[in-house]
């Protein structure tokens, strides 16, 4: 299928499902890089993982009541999230350790309690390997909302969040509050990481949040510019990837993730100042 047609099936009122499911990919991969900059610099790749199993409970618990498993899927995480900021100020225990331990239950929970749902396991697929089709427009406009508070709380908090990521005694010692820093950004990394599942499956978030801010992070040594070139690399390859899977009849998560792993490669090799290439004329 060329571009071109392409364009024409996104115009097409009998695909509706498609401008909606290009829509949604665009806006989680802008949502994921940026929050995943954080993310990369910090070293919380992990974090992205953990976060896609501690929204199950959350989606059961919508998905017995018949509620939205999007809004399901946050609060679930959020409430995660509060815990394991409370527990991990303890530094006796690495934050990954009380990451592991608060997520990994969080997901036993939500089998436990989708194991009293007879005939779930169709109805939450598209959340574990995406879905183009099954993105309803209530969805289109909660996650164009998640993405605004996600840029705008970026916007507002991003020296503190530079200064907690680089060097966190320093940060406490200035007077930042490094609790409640912790807690939004891990709600950030929520909201972003329960907005892409619908596209890209909840088995392969981490490649939307890690492989864009890796990806940039290759191609420059300034943190705007790695800020502004992640979400731009997840997007681009987003669009990439759903017209590669829509015209090859490939599953739209995976196309994605290997678009993005392309991407990544690529700039391995490529970059101008730690590509392989260059290290190499070096």
């Amino acid at each position: 299928m060329s571009p071109l047609q392409f364009l024409t099936d996104l115009t097409n009122p009998d695909l509706a499902f498609l401008p909606r499911a290009l829509t949604i990919a665009v806006l989680s991969a802008v949502m994921c890089g940026v929050v995943g900059c954080y993310v990369v610099l910090r070293g919380m790749a992990f974090i992205g993982d953990a976060v896609a199993h501690a929204v199950f409970p959350g989606l059961a618990i919508a998905f017995l009541f018949s509620g939205s498993l999007v809004l399901g899927g946050t609060a679930a995480g959020i409430v995660t999230a509060l815990l394991v900021t409370v527990f991990a100020q303890n530094r006796r225990v690495k934050e990954d350790s009380v990451i592991g331990i608060f997520f990994v239950a969080a997901f036993a929970l939500g089998i436990v309690v989708i194991s009293r749902a007879p005939g779930y396991a169709g109805s939450l697929q598209q959340f574990l390997f995406g879905s183009i089709t099954g993105i309803p427009d209530r969805d289109l406009y909660v996650v164009g909302g998640a993405t605004g508070v996600v840029l705008m709380t970026v916007l507002l908090l991003h020296k503190e969040f530079v200064a907690v990521t680089l060097d966190r005694e320093m940060a406490r010692s200035l007077g930042l509050r490094t609790f409640w820093l912790d807690l939004v950004l891990y709600v950030l990394v929520t909201l972003a990481v329960v907005m892409a599942v619908q596209t890209i499956g909840n088995i392969l978030v981490l490649a939307l949040l890690v492989t864009p801010a890796a990806t940039a992070r290759l191609l420059t040594d300034r943190l705007a510019v790695m800020m502004a070139l992640a979400p731009a690399i997840g997007a681009g390859c987003a669009v990439l990837g759903l017209y590669l899977s829509w015209s090859w009849d490939l599953p739209v998560g995976g196309t994605i993730v290997l678009t993005l792993t392309a991407a990544f490669l690529g700039a391995q090799a490529l970059a101008p100042r730690h590509g392989l290439l260059a290290r190499l004329a070096g």
